[in-house]
């Protein structure tokens, strides 16, 4: 199984220069790496007895939501296992650095107090552009997270425990809380080697 960045690898640095193109590509991505989970997890439950809680789903999402998070950020620690893969994680971080570039570009153009405002908070965030990849995470990870979870398949599965509304509500279905603002995950927020 490649994990998540299969669709992330298919973004044409070109064609993004702002952040709701890249959110659509990286929700594209979300939406098939769920999809390729949910499709493979009657194999595994048939390979893995007795691992069949629903809980399980919702926890193998979260992770690989997590994964995407951290290719995002620029915080993933995984370069590959030879030197193909390798070649192929360095390019996708590349083109990943051009597009929050862009965006970088666009939003220290703007004029007047909220462009200032911009200019300070991103002042030497050139390069990896991490400040900015952290932002923009933050702002969309809750349509990642829709995304990544909007097959029928996941009707009825729940999270393993309350991380809803400051952890004090269950998910309702799909993996999903009630309130649609909340991500019941906080793996993306986990150090990669601690997870």
């Amino acid at each position: 199984l490649h994990v998540c960045d299969r669709n992330l690898e298919q973004i044409q640095s070109h064609t993004i220069t702002a952040t709701h193109n890249l959110l659509v590509d990286v929700c594209m991505a979300a939406q098939f790496e769920g999809k390729s989970i949910t499709g493979r997890y009657p194999q595994y439950d048939a390979t893995y007895p007795g691992s069949g809680s629903t809980f399980t789903m919702c926890t193998m999402l979260a992770r690989s939501f997590a994964d995407i998070g951290d290719i995002v950020r620029g915080k993933d620690l995984f370069i590959g296992y030879n030197e193909k893969e390798k070649d192929r994680r360095r390019k996708l971080e590349e083109k990943l650095q051009k597009i929050f570039g862009n965006i970088y570009n666009d939003l220290t153009k703007e004029k007047g107090r909220n462009g200032q405002a911009l200019q300070a908070r991103y002042n030497g965030d050139k390069g990896n552009y991490y400040q900015l990849r952290e932002d923009w995470w933050e702002a969309n990870r809750e349509t990642v997270w829709k995304a990544m979870t909007c097959s029928e398949q996941l009707k009825g599965n729940k999270y393993f425990r309350r991380t809803c509304s400051n952890d004090t509500a269950d998910t309702h279905e799909k993996c999903r809380c009630v309130n649609r603002a909340d991500v019941p995950t906080y793996f993306d927020y986990v150090p990669q080697y601690l997870r």
